[in-house]
């Protein structure tokens, strides 16, 4: 796999979860003076600003006080610390008022979609929220309430809605209803301005970081350091009280339509957006490695996926939705909101969908946001095709052979899986299998595609896969996951991936504590035969941009003893090229373990460590073989 800092993030991520539950029981135990303290906190993040602010301002008001009241001349290096004062404060003053701009989206003209803004005003003034600023429609299936602060939040806040479009197509009128009943509890009701106050100045600090980075101010760097350390302290202590402020959203919601009509978007939403990331957005972005170009309707198709069969498993989106528990997010998990809500957990009917509340105007917001999402993607979906046009070339040179060995047919069977994404690549991975019976790549790859068809039969092939090659754990388990991810999977496939993935998780436990390599692991020479370099050596050759290659193994203390490779490349391409081809590369590599593929770029002093180990290059372009 490319090198990552897999196994720092999770240390940050356990450090942060620690926090926030020890914080989440302070609150639990004194809310009112959690309250206080998270309010301190805050306007003491208000209050470093404001210090320098009045300490500049009192320099020009004691000069003015000596000069005209004291009778002291004025002299020249009081003009000097004058122009510094002066220059300061219009700095600092312009870090603080950072502009945002409108959120991304179609932002509705007045009297555009009628039906829609009435609804929205209903809701609003029931909920006592303040007025919008305007109405804002997006291609995300989620819906916001974005506040934009002037002057850090001290001069007030804009208010937006902002209404993804297929969450209007896929809820009806009163699901949608209550989410934007919600949204607009989070702007603060009238018994609840102060913690709607605080949720929103959990992204102000966020934001001010950035815009001091850009102030060009002299004392820009100190205080960016500040509040880069304050930012992520204030998020945690706020989080609590932001996790508290989702229940009040949600009772807000249920007060406005009903806590069933509430309880039913919530479980709808969950839906959509697992099956959303689970199959729908990989099979978009799957298209890059065949198609030039983003396609022409985007929103239109992923609607319809969203829509299809099989119809809802409440179940199955409830275990979803429990295992994907995210620490950073201030979100309760689903069961917690519905329960919180009193309602037993069930989907109502669907009515009239919610988009038809933009009437004539849809097929234009419709146009507009394909446009803008295409926009979006177009440099990673280039970079991605790219990337795929060494493999390309290979596929179709294998399509015109008119007999191929056995390497080819398994070579054949990886790049149309790869290439191909509209075209069904088990019958290639079956062939493939036969030829080549002890691929665990191919075991892997045949194992994981049934799988993600629902087909139970998967789980022996990636059993398979793991006695072949231990190193196939990893991969194994992170098809598991996804699998699991997947709320159309049937029950007793689910539960065949559970059984599996328990079954290895002491293995894959052992795997990943080797997965990876850093600064200062151990290093040996690779250890592998010539006919295995020579597969290495055939792969990198089909990447016109890997002008050489360094091979090492690290060292492992394992009871199986499968080796952790490294390559180290010599990528030649363009800096934005680099990530898709080193995804590529390791794809398609086959060495008897797992590995790290990754530059120098990312890992000067690893690179030079591999170079001193490996010695010569075990593969440099031009000799077309192992070195």
């Amino acid at each position: 796999m490319p090198l990552d800092d897999r196994r720092a993030a999770d240390a940050a991520t356990a450090r942060h979860r620690a926090r926030v539950q020890r914080l989440e029981a302070a609150a639990a135990r004194s809310p009112r003076a959690y309250l206080m303290r998270v309010l301190a906190l805050a306007l003491a993040g208000y209050g470093i600003l404001v210090g320098l602010l009045l300490m500049l301002l009192a320099l020009p008001l004691a000069i003015a006080w000596r000069v005209l009241v004291q009778g002291v001349a004025f002299e020249p290096q009081l003009g000097i610390v004058l122009v510094f004062a002066g220059a300061s404060i219009a700095v600092l003053l312009r870090a603080m008022w950072v502009r945002f701009g409108v959120p991304e989206g179609r932002l509705l003209a007045p009297g555009e979609a009628p039906e829609l803004e009435a609804e929205v005003e209903r809701l609003r003034a029931a909920t006592g929220a303040p007025p919008l600023a305007g109405i804002v429609i997006d291609h995300q299936l989620n819906a916001a309430a974005a506040s934009l602060p002037r002057l850090l939040g001290l001069a007030g806040h804009r208010h937006y809605l902002v209404l993804g479009l297929p969450l209007l197509q896929v809820l009806d009128r009163d699901e949608a209803a209550a989410v934007i009943a919600h949204e607009f509890g989070h702007f603060g009701e009238r018994h609840g301005r102060l913690a709607g106050w605080l949720y929103r100045v959990r992204f102000t600090w966020h934001r001010a970081v950035e815009g001091l980075s850009r102030s060009g101010f002299v004392l820009s760097l100190p205080l960016t350091r500040f509040y880069a350390w304050y930012a992520p302290l204030f998020d945690a202590w706020s989080f609590a009280l932001a996790r508290a402020h989702e229940f009040r959203a949600d009772a807000t919601a249920a007060r406005m339509t009903s806590p069933e009509t509430a309880a039913s978007a919530l479980l709808r939403l969950e839906h959509a957006g697992a099956r959303l990331q689970a199959s729908l957005w990989p099979r978009v972005l799957a298209r890059a490695t065949q198609q030039a170009y983003p396609p022409a309707q985007l929103l239109a198709h992923l609607v319809e996926g969203l829509r299809g069969d099989p119809p809802l498993d409440v179940e199955r989106v409830l275990a979803v939705a429990e295992r994907e528990i995210d620490p950073y997010d201030t979100h309760p998990t689903l069961a917690r909101r519905i329960e919180a809500l009193g309602v037993p957990v069930r989907l109502s009917p669907s009515g009239v969908p919610a988009a038809s509340w933009l009437g004539d105007a849809l097929p234009e917001i419709e146009r507009t946001l394909d446009a803008q999402w295409r926009e979006v993607l177009r440099a990673d979906w280039t970079q991605r095709h790219a990337a795929a046009a060494d493999e390309r070339a290979r596929l179709r040179a294998l399509e015109a052979c008119s007999a191929r060995t056995p390497e080819e047919i398994v070579e054949y069977a990886r790049l149309l899986e790869a290439i191909e994404s509209d075209r069904d690549p088990v019958p290639a991975l079956e062939a493939a299998r036969s030829a080549v019976p002890g691929s665990a790549m191919i075991a892997f790859r045949l194992g994981a595609r049934l799988l993600q068809a629902g087909d139970v039969t998967g789980i022996a092939h990636l059993r398979e896969a793991v006695e072949q090659d231990a190193g196939a754990i990893g991969p194994v388990d992170d098809a598991l996951v996804a699998v699991l991810r997947d709320p159309d999977i049937a029950p007793a496939t689910i539960a065949e991936a559970i059984a599996l993935r328990d079954a290895l998780a002491p293995r894959a436990a052992d795997l990943r504590a080797r997965d990876g390599v850093a600064d200062g692991d151990a290093l040996q020479p690779h250890g592998l035969d010539a006919a295995a370099l020579a597969r290495l050596a055939a792969g990198l050759a089909r990447h016109e941009r890997v002008a050489s290659a360094w091979l090492v193994r690290k060292q492992v203390a394992m009871a199986e003893q499968t080796a952790h490779y490294v390559l180290l490349v010599d990528w030649r391409g363009s800096v934005a090229s680099e990530g898709a081809g080193l995804r590529a590369i390791s794809q398609a590599m086959e060495v008897p373990g797992s590995h790290t593929v990754f530059t120098a770029s990312s890992a000067a002093a690893l690179a030079r460590e591999v170079r001193a180990v490996c010695g010569a290059p075990v593969y440099r372009r031009g000799r077309g073989q192992a070195l």
